[in-house]
Order: structure tokens, then C-alpha cells, then sequence
């Protein structure tokens, strides 16, 4: 995109080595090193896109499980030519196909919705796991330096053996070491081991005393380190047993190697996503320590930075800017003094710029935006080389016969204290031609002087802006505030006043200007003084426009309060006027029960689900109703639920605590008492502290908030079950429940048949049907009411 020259200049390479801090691989630290800004829309959209999507998955689902894998190019060549892997290499390996496996985990949990992620959910996708061969890898090897004695019959048998032998011998030069007769020849009471044989030491003095081989003798010369030979049988036995214990380890090793041989591709797979998903997370972690904010990517050619502050400088000192850019004016003027903010304002925008266009998030407000452009070119510093016999001047201007030549109208310009350097008079006009030039092919350009010409020029001229940086006089120092719209104005007569230099110099030196130069320093600090009022009363007026928000969202509270209680009145009515219908429906049901032998079944039924439709039309308020009538700042987001929180449940009028994260389904599992249920969150309420749910704005009858979600009606008869059944029923209505149990058992079935002819003919019932495995299968009916 362009030169890395000037991209160097805005420092963009200390962002890189921050980002590649934040990786963990190899791969993920090369990516982040060798990230390259891009002209390309679409692949800046795409890449901010990843960094967005990676910055909400932390937010819901924390860091992923991301660790150091080796560098696996030399082993993968290795399986290639059917050679032989040790075990470190085995472990790495498999150590990749587990870091697969736990990505995948970490992605797949019931609570993340993989439709909100479509990049990362196509790179995860991408991740092969084996549990087979890593288990069998993990199994196997135990180090680098060990195989685990499990990992073939036949090893585990030859170690056996290699105990009992080394055993053997160790209690028979035992013997030797606490006999009488050879105590006395011993340098030490001690077994060791020279030349992978058992010897004992003895003095130099002594050797011919014991019978044996010799296999070593100290530096001294008054040690000789003996096998003696009673045990020479048993070393060679434990030597033969040591080489089948070598030729076993490398047959399981061929083994081991050859299980990976057809993954081959899977393994570098692996590798590349597993670097390509550290990347992408770094850049998220990143944004996170530099409170980032994915930018608009814009096409209008055009700069809107808010509140954007440097990255590069400590995030509790750097004073944010807000500035556009291409809007109104296509280059700006920034004047102001040395070390006031002018240079670090030129570098915000051009790094800023830089890291949106390499999918990074900018430490900027929302809505902030930024345009794609096809170059970005920065002439920043002082480039002055002794080498080359260049002045500062000529060392710009190189740059600047570079930028002109190479510019187009997609360019970002960046350009500081342009003309400096030479004569001032042809420094400024020529700084005015050359900015000119830049309008004219229609790059946008930010440009910082000291030049008292590019003020007028810019005040002057169409697409032309001045913005200075604020300098506190009182205090001799800059407060680094960006001041657009506003040239910098000269403040040499009041510091050199303040610093306490002679009066009389100083009006001399007045005089010595023009008026001309004069009335345009008046004309400065009339401007200074009058914008910097509009900017005091503009932070009023924001600050009272906020007090007007804030008045607003209370009164719509305390309306939506009245609202609730209102509808909590004619509510409560309701209830009255449901109750007296089902104390009227529980004599009417008494005494159609007692004529029940002598009257029409058919008409009896009729007469109780007319009596049924007459309740339900006394409708309470709606669930969607109540959760309004309910104190709106219980209300739950949903990003705000987590295991063990205490909740309400509306539906059920009861408290529960939390089990799970929310699901796909926007459901959590609730446990309430003993029992445990699925419960969708828009039935869910915040608990406060030391407040009883309880007492909140529902009113339900008694009953209701005792109601069951399920009756158990095994060993009535079927007149006893429908009777009980349908006074259940109602309560469960009353209360608000959708979904109930009816245990009648398996039996002979009629009890079953007789409550399914019953439920049929029950205007509460939705549906109906038996229980699934796990719920009681036949002997189970669950219902569904309206």
C-alpha cells in the first residue's frame, strides 16, 4: 500500500511489537509482526470484522485456551520420509490436536450462538481434533526421557524383569558390603554403577582380595570401582535385558510415529489456524487494553476521529482529540507552539488510520470513521543526514518531491512544519503552493506550521481549515487540547511578559511590527476569544442537555409506575371476580358429582365446560403485560445472567437460582426448590438485596402461589381423577403455568384413556401427550395449556 518509510514515521511498528506481546505462538507473533496495512475495502472490512467478533466472544466466553505450540515443520518432513519420531516430537504433535480439541470446546458451548460469529465460526471449523492418538500418545510417554511402562505388553514385562535382576543384585552385593570379610576392603559402603554394570569400590590396596572385573579406578588412583564376579552372570542378564528394553522402545515409537502419518495435512492444518486464531484474539486483547472501538469504514473519503487518543502514549495521560477531515475542508492548518501536541495530532490520525486499515480497533468514541485510502504518506521528524550532506530543509523537501509524485486523490498527507528550514518569506509561500497542489489533486492533507502566511491562507481559501493546539499562558505550558476551526495565535510578548522580561523591550518590539501584522493578531485573538466562549457554552449546554435526559427517562419511570399500579387495580379486580366463579364451580362440581349416577354424562360434561369458558374470559393481565407491571429496573438483561444468580420467575411466582449460561433458545435452567426446569429469560427478574419478591406488584390468589406443577392420580377412578384434575387445572391457569404433569401410571391403561377423553373436552388444554423417556414414558401425560 505504501512506502514502509513513512508508515515507520508514525511508529506503526511499535504497535506490531505491542500486538505481537499479546500472542502466545510462534505464528501468531509473525502474523502480528508482518501485518501490513491494506488498500483493500473489503479485506479491511473483513479483518476489522474478525477483530470485532473476537473482542464480543472474550466478553461472553473469556480468553480462549490458547498456548505455545512448537515450531512442527522438521517433524512433519520427518513423518514424510517414514522415519522415526522421538518423544518430545510425539508430544508436540499431539499436543496440537489437543490445543485443537480445546479451541473447539471453547467455541462450541451451549450459550455461544456460532450464527453471531460467521468468520471465527469458519476458522474453528477448520480445527481437527484425534482423540485416539492423543490419548494414546499421552498414555504412552510419560517425558521427553521416558515411555510409560504400560505402553506395550511386552515392555511392561521386560522392566518386570529388569527389577527382579537388578534386585538380585543388589541384595547379593549387599551381602558382600555388610560381611565381615569384605568389610574391611571397602573404600565405601556403597553400590554404584560404571559402564551400565553394578560394582562396589574398593581400596587400591585390597584388589586382589576380591574376585572380579575391574571397570574403573579414581583420579587419585586408591579407589577401584569392582564387579565382582559372582554377580557377572546377573549383569549380563540385566545388559540383555536393557537392549531387548531399547528395541521395544523403538518399536513402539515407529508405532506412535505412524499413527500420525495419515494427518499429515490435518497437522498443518492445525498449525496455521491455531496461529491464525492467536492473531485474531491478540488484536481483540489489544483493543481491550486500549479501550478500542471498531471504526465505520466509510466511502465518502473522509476522517472522523472522536475522542481518539494516541496508542502509543499512557491512556491516563494523553489528552484525546476529535477532528474531521474531508467533510468540509480537505486540508487542515495546525499552528500552534513547539511541544504543544501539534506533531502528536499529525501521528493520532495517521496511525489511527493505519491500524483501522489493518483490522485493528482504534482508541477512539463510537461512530468514529475512517476512509480506505490507496496511500498514506507522513514527512515527520527531523530526516537532517550528515552522511548525505543534506540540511533539514532539503531532507524534507526530498520527501515532499516524493509525496508529490506519488500522490493521488485517495492520498492521506500528512506533513510537519512544512517549509521550515529556509529563508521564511519563500518557506511559507512556497508551503502554501505546495499544499495548493495537494488540494488540487484532491488528497486530503493535515499540515503543522509556524508560519503566520498559511493562517491567512487558510482563512482565505475554499477547502482550507485552521485548528490550533491550546497553550495556557498562565502556566507557560500547553494543555494539548486540538482546537479546530481556531488558528494558533502568537503568544511571544505575553510569555516573554510573563518570564519577566523588561516592559520597554517589549513595546518596542511592538512597535516594530506592522499594523498590518498587528490588527491580524487582533483578528486572532478575537477569534481565539470568541470560539473559545462557543466552546465553553457548548460544553454548558451539553451538560444541560444531559440534566434534560436524565429528567425524561424518570418521568417516563414514574409513568410506567402509575401505568403498573393501574393495571394492578383492575388485576386484583379480576381476581376477585374469578375466585367468587370458582367457588361457585367447586359447589356446582360437589353436587353435579352426586347426581353424576343418575344424570347424562354427556350433559354434565356440556354444563362444566360452559362453566370453564365463563372463567376463562375473565382474562388476567398478560405475561407481556406483567412484565410491564413489574418495577422495570428488576428487568434483566441478558448479557447480565450467570450461574448462581438468584432470580424471580413470573410465570411461576417464585425465586430460583440460575444453573446455566443462556442458551440458543434464550432459555436458562432454573432450579426452584428441588426441582430443576428450563425457563425462557423474558420470565426472569433481578432479586435486590434484603427485598422479598414476593410483596412485588403481582396479585394472585392464595392458591395460585402454591400451585403444583404437577397432581399424581394413581388408584382413582376415572370419575375421582377427572374431578381432581380439573380443579387442577384450574389453579394451573390461574397461575399462570404452560406446561403441567398428570402422573397416572401405566396400569391397565383406562385410568389413562379416561383423563385423555377428559382432557380433550377441557377448554384450559392446549395440548396433551405422553411422556418421553425420562419423564415416565406411559405412565405420564404432559399437558399444555392455553
Amino acid at each position: 500500500m505504501t512506502n514502509n518509510t513513512y508508515i515507520e514515521k508514525l511508529e506503526f511498528n511499535k504497535i506490531l511489537e505491542k500486538l505481537s506481546d499479546y500472542c502466545v505462538t510462534y505464528l501468531g507473533k509473525e502474523l502480528a509482526k508482518n501485518l501490513k496495512v491494506s488498500n483493500d475495502i473489503n479485506i479491511v472490512k473483513l479483518t476489522l470484522k474478525e477483530t470485532e467478533e473476537a473482542v464480543n466472544l472474550i466478553y461472553k466466553n473469556s480468553t480462549p485456551p490458547l498456548l505455545a505450540i512448537a515450531d512442527i515443520g522438521k517433524y512433519l518432513k520427518i513423518l514424510e520420509s517414514g522415519m522415526l519420531l522421538t518423544n518430545m516430537p510425539l508430544l508436540q504433535l499431539a499436543q496440537i490436536f489437543k490445543t485443537a480439541q480445546e479451541l473447539k470446546m471453547y467455541f462450541n458451548k451451549e450459550y455461544i450462538n456460532t450464527d453471531e460469529f460467521p468468520i471465527l465460526s469458519s476458522i474453528f471449523s477448520n480445527l481437527y481434533n484425534n482423540l485416539d492418538v492423543q490419548n494414546k500418545i499421552f498414555s504412552s510417554i510419560i517425558d521427553e526421557e521416558t515411555i510409560d511402562d504400560k505402553a506395550s505388553v511386552q515392555l511392561q514385562k521386560i522392566r518386570k524383569k529388569e527389577k527382579n535382576v537388578e534386585q538380585d543384585i543388589r541384595n547379593k552385593l549387599n551381602n558382600m558390603l555388610h560381611s565381615s570379610q569384605f568389610s574391611k576392603y571397602l573404600q565405601e559402603n556403597i553400590i554404584t554403577i560404571r559402564n551400565d554394570r553394578f560394582v562396589i569400590p574398593i581400596k587400591e590396596e585390597y584388589r586382589s582380595q576380591v574376585k572380579g572385573f575391574i571397570h574403573d579406578v579414581s583420579n587419585a588412583g586408591s579407589t577401584i570401582f569392582i564387579e565382582p564376579i559372582s554377580i557377572f552372570e546377573l549383569n549380563n542378564e540385566l545388559s540383555q535385558l536393557k537392549k531387548e528394553e531399547e528395541i521395544e522402545i523403538e518399536k513402539i515409537l515407529q508405532e506412535l510415529t505412524n499413527l500420525f502419518i495419515p494427518y499429515i495435512e490435518e497437522l498443518k492444518t492445525d498449525v496455521e489456524t491455531i496461529g491464525k486464531l492467536d492473531f485474531i484474539f491478540a488484536k481483540a486483547k489489544y483493543s481491550k487494553d486500549i479501550n478500542g472501538i471498531t471504526p465505520i469504514i466509510n466511502k465518502e473519503k473522509i476522517i472522523e476521529l472522536k475522542n481518539a487518543r494516541h496508542p502509543l502514549i499512557d491512556k491516563e495521560k494523553v489528552v484525546p482529540i476529535s477532528i474531521e477531515l474531508g467533510k468540509d475542508y480537505k486540508t487542515l492548518v495546525i499552528t500552534g507552539p513547539n511541544t504543544g501536541g501539534k506533531t502528536v495530532t499529525l501521528k493520532t490520525v495517521g496511525l489511527l488510520t493505519c491500524m483501522a486499515c489493518s483490522g485493528l480497533n482504534i482508541p477512539a468514541s463510537e461512530k468514529s470513521s475512517i476512509y480506505v485510502f490507496d496511500k498514506i504518506f507522513a514527512d515527520i521528524g527531523d530526516a537532517q543526514s550528515i552522511a548525505d550532506s543534506l540540511s533539514t530543509f532539503s531532507s524534507h523537501m526530498l520527501n515532499i518531491v516524493d509525496i508529490a509524485n506519488h500522490a493521488n486523490s485517495n492520498s492521506l498527507i500528512l506533513v510537519d512544519e512544512l517549509g521550515s528550514g529556509t529563508d521564511p518569506l519563500e518557506g511559507a509561500n512556497l508551503a502554501i503552493a505546495i499544499l495548493d497542489y495537494f488540494k488540487n489533486k484532491g488528497a486530503l492533507t493535515i499540515a503543522t506550521t509556524h508560519y503566520q502566511e498559511l493562517k491567512k491562507y487558510a482563512l482565505t481559501t475554499k477547502e482550507f481549515e485552521n485548528a490550533s493546539v491550546e497553550f495556557n499562558v498562565d502556566t507557560l505550558s500547553p494543555t494539548y487540547k486540538l482546537l479546530i476551526g481556531i488558528p494558533g495565535k502568537s503568544n511571544a510578548f505575553a510569555i516573554s511578559k510573563k518570564l519577566g522580561l523588561d516592559e520597554d523591550i517589549i513595546e518596542k518590539a511592538k512597535s516594530l511590527m506592522s499594523k498590518k501584522d498587528i490588527d491580524f493578531e487582533t483578528l486572532l485573538k478575537n477569534i481565539y476569544d470568541n470560539k473559545s466562549k462557543l466552546e465553553e457554552e457548548k460544553t454548558q449546554i451539553e451538560s444541560e442537555l444531559q440534566k434534560v435526559t436524565e429528567l425524561k427517562t424518570e418521568l417516563e419511570k414514574q409513568n410506567n409506575i402509575k401505568k403498573a399500579q393501574e393495571k394492578e387495580i383492575i388485576n386484583n379486580a379480576k381476581i376477585k371476580a374469578r375466585n367468587i366463579l370458582l367457588e361457585a364451580k367447586e359447589e356446582a362440581t360437589e353436587i353435579i358429582k352426586e347426581m353424576s349416577n343418575t344424570s347424562n354424562n354427556k350433559e354434565l360434561e356440556k354444563s362444566r365446560n360452559k362453566l370453564n369458558e365463563k372463567i376463562k374470559n375473565i382474562k388476567l393481565i398478560k405475561s407481556s403485560d406483567e412484565a410491564h407491571l413489574s418495577n422495570t429496573e428488576n428487568t434483566i438483561d441478558v448479557k447480565d445472567i450467570t450461574p448462581n444468580m438468584k432470580v424471580y420467575v413470573t410465570n411461576l411466582n417464585k425465586e430460583g437460582i440460575v444453573l446455566s449460561h443462556v442458551s440458543k433458545n434464550n432459555e436458562v435452567q432454573v432450579q426452584i426448590g428441588s426441582m430443576k426446569m428450563s425457563i425462557n429469560i423474558r420470565n426472569l427478574q433481578k432479586i435486590k438485596e434484603n427485598s422479598k419478591t414476593e410483596t412485588n406488584a403481582y396479585s394472585h390468589v392464595p392458591k395460585a402461589r402454591n400451585v403444583k406443577t404437577e397432581i399424581n392420580v394413581i388408584g382413582m377412578t376415572v370419575e375421582e381423577a377427572n374431578f381432581v384434575i380439573d380443579k387442577f387445572l384450574d389453579d394451573s391457569v390461574l397461575a399462570n403455568l404452560e406446561t403441567v404433569r398428570i402422573v397416572h401410571g401405566k396400569g391397565t391403561g383406562k385410568l389413562r384413556k379416561g383423563i385423555h377423553e377428559f382432557l380433550k373436552t377441557n377448554s384450559h388444554v392446549k395440548s396433551f401427550r405422553l411422556g418421553n423417556f425420562g419423564e415416565g414414558e406411559m405412565g405420564v401425560t404432559v399437558v399444555n395449556l392455553r
